[in-house]
C-alpha cells in the first residue's frame, strides 16, 4: 500500500494543489493505517474492506485517541479510497459508508479585555526578541488572523502607511486593517528588532525566530503560552484564543457582523455570529462567580 499512498500524496500536490501541511498529515495518517492493516495480514489496497477499516477506527478509540483526531484520520482514509476508486484501482470504495465519531463542540476560549491587556503588557523589554513578540501579539489581536497566516506574512503584505495587511491562500486574498497600537509595535519591530534577528541575512518573511529563520507555528505557540503564564491567565490560551477574543470583542462593541466576517475570512455568517452567543454565556458565568 505504501506505493499507492505515495501516488495519492503526489496527486494531492500536483492536481489538488493542497498545502504541504495537508499532504504531510494525510501521508502520516495513511501510513499508520497501512502499518495496522499489515499487522492484520492485509498488504494490498483491493483486500481492504469496510470491516477492516471499522476495526481500525475501533482500535484508535481503544487507544484513547481524541474524537477530533479520529475524524481527521477518517477524512484521510475516505479521501484516499475515493481516489483509488476513481482511478479504477478498486471496484468498490470500502470507506464510503464509514461515519465519523460525534465531536462535542467546545466553547472557544475568549479572554476578557483585562486579560488581553495583561497579556500584551508582558513583552515589555527592549531586546529584539521581546520587541518582536509584542509586535506579533498586537498584530494577531488587532486583526484576528489565524496563526498560520501570521507566520506566513511577508514584508510585502504589510502596508504601514494605510494600516492593513494582506492575507493570502490558494483560493483568495483579503485585506485586514489594524490600528495605531499594532502599527506602533510593528514599526518598532521593523526598525529595532528584525535586522538583529536576521543577523545580516535577507528574508522575505515578516517575522523570524532568533536564528533568523521564518517563525514557525509551534514557535509562536510557545511564545503565547509563556506570556500567558507570565500574565497569570488561568485559561488554556492558544494563538486561536486571540482570534476568538478579537471577534467577540468587536461584536460585543457593536461592530457590523459582515465586516467582522470579512476580516476573519469566514465563508458563513453563522460561524461569526456564534461568538456573540459564546461571549454572552461567558459573561453570565462570570457574573455568577462575582
Amino acid at each position: 500500500m505504501v506505493g499507492e499512498i505515495a501516488n495519492f500524496v503526489e496527486y494531492l500536490k500536483d492536481v489538488k494543489k493542497t498545502s504541504r501541511n495537508t499532504q504531510v498529515s494525510y501521508q502520516r495518517d495513511l501510513l499508520q493505517l497501512c502499518e495496522y492493516l499489515e499487522g492484520q495480514g492485509i498488504y494490498e489496497v483491493p483486500k481492504v474492506t469496510r470491516t477492516s477499516l471499522n476495526s481500525y477506527i475501533l482500535y484508535l478509540e481503544r487507544e484513547g485517541k481524541a474524537t477530533t483526531t479520529i475524524s481527521r484520520v477518517l477524512a484521510s482514509i475516505k479521501a484516499f479510497f475515493h481516489y483509488e476508486f476513481s482511478m479504477g484501482n478498486i471496484k468498490r470504495d470500502p470507506a464510503e459508508l464509514l461515519k465519523a465519531p460525534k465531536i462535542e463542540k467546545k466553547a472557544p476560549v475568549i479572554l476578557t479585555v483585562e486579560e488581553i491587556e495583561a497579556l500584551m503588557a508582558q513583552p515589555c523589554g527592549r531586546n529584539a526578541k521581546e520587541i518582536r513578540d509584542k509586535a506579533m501579539l498586537e498584530l494577531l489581536y488587532a486583526t484576528g488572523i489565524r496563526v498560520s497566516e501570521l507566520v506566513h506574512l511577508k514584508l510585502e503584505d504589510v502596508n504601514l502607511n494605510v494600516g492593513f495587511i494582506t492575507c493570502r491562500d490558494q483560493q483568495k486574498e483579503r485585506m485586514v486593517p489594524f490600528g495605531k497600537v499594532a502599527r506602533k509595535a510593528l514599526q518598532e519591530y521593523l526598525m529595532n528588532s528584525r535586522g538583529i534577528l536576521l543577523k545580516g541575512r535577507e528574508s522575505e518573511w515578516l517575522f523570524t525566530n532568533c536564528s533568523g529563520l521564518p517563525m514557525s507555528r509551534q514557535g509562536f505557540w510557545k511564545i503565547i503560552k509563556f506570556y500567558g503564564d507570565k500574565a497569570g491567565i488561568k485559561s488554556d490560551i492558544t494563538p486561536h484564543s486571540l482570534r476568538h477574543s478579537f471577534a467577540a470583542h468587536l461584536l460585543r462593541n457593536g461592530a457590523d457582523i459582515h465586516a467582522v466576517q470579512a476580516m476573519l475570512g469566514h465563508s458563513d455568517t453563522s460561524t461569526t455570529q456564534a461568538y456573540t452567543a459564546y461571549f454572552g454565556k461567558l459573561e453570565q458565568a462570570r457574573d455568577k462567580i462575582r
